[in-house]
């Protein structure tokens, strides 16, 4: 399958659930959130279309593949201070248009090793790694793959794959 589009869990409308006891049993089904269950327990990958982010789409492709399950996507756009323009104190966050995800969907779309397996693009604003938990956790995935990051800022900051490696909540791997 070349691609998919289904909105992301977070976008869904929240309903509670109804009353089992209810006498309308078609109301208690409609009020439960539908998922497609491909990417239910799937991959989430981190991508962002450097060298190291493709490799792990390769193994993270290869894993989904031979798991039988789906494909989750995420990248994660730029965000910028406003302490930047504004001098402010608080660290104030403002989302700054960012249309490599819109790029990004078009290669993967036109991409052939992709069409083993069912794949979902997922866009998020914000620190990678709490993005990439949060979109485990609300596709309950088995994994998250993630590529090593090179290079001076890593070793500053620490990287992408260390941070996650310490604080999620599901088995993360990471490819050099």
């Amino acid at each position: 399958m070349a691609g998919h589009e289904f909105f992301d869990p977070a976008d869904r409308k929240r309903r509670p659930v109804a009353d089992p006891t209810a006498a309308d049993p078609l109301a208690a089904e409609e009020a439960r959130p539908t998922r497609d269950p491909a990417f239910q327990h799937g991959v989430v990958v981190g991508f962002d279309g450097s060298t190291s982010s493709e490799r792990a789409l390769a193994y993270a492709i290869g894993i989904a593949h031979r798991s039988g399950s789906g494909l989750i996507i995420v990248h994660v756009a730029n965000r910028l201070p406003t302490t930047v323009w504004a001098g402010c104190e608080p660290p104030v966050f403002v989302d700054v248009p960012d249309h490599r995800t819109e790029v990004l969907g078009l290669e993967l779309a036109c991409a052939d090793y992709l069409a083993e397996v069912p794949w979902i693009l997922v866009e998020r604003g914000g620190d990678i790694c709490h993005e990439l938990e949060e979109v485990g956790r609300e596709y309950e995935a088995d994994a998250i793959v993630v590529g090593s990051t090179h290079g001076i800022v890593g070793r500053i900051f620490g990287s992408v794959a260390g941070r996650l490696a310490k604080r999620a909540q599901r088995p993360v791997i990471v490819i050099p």
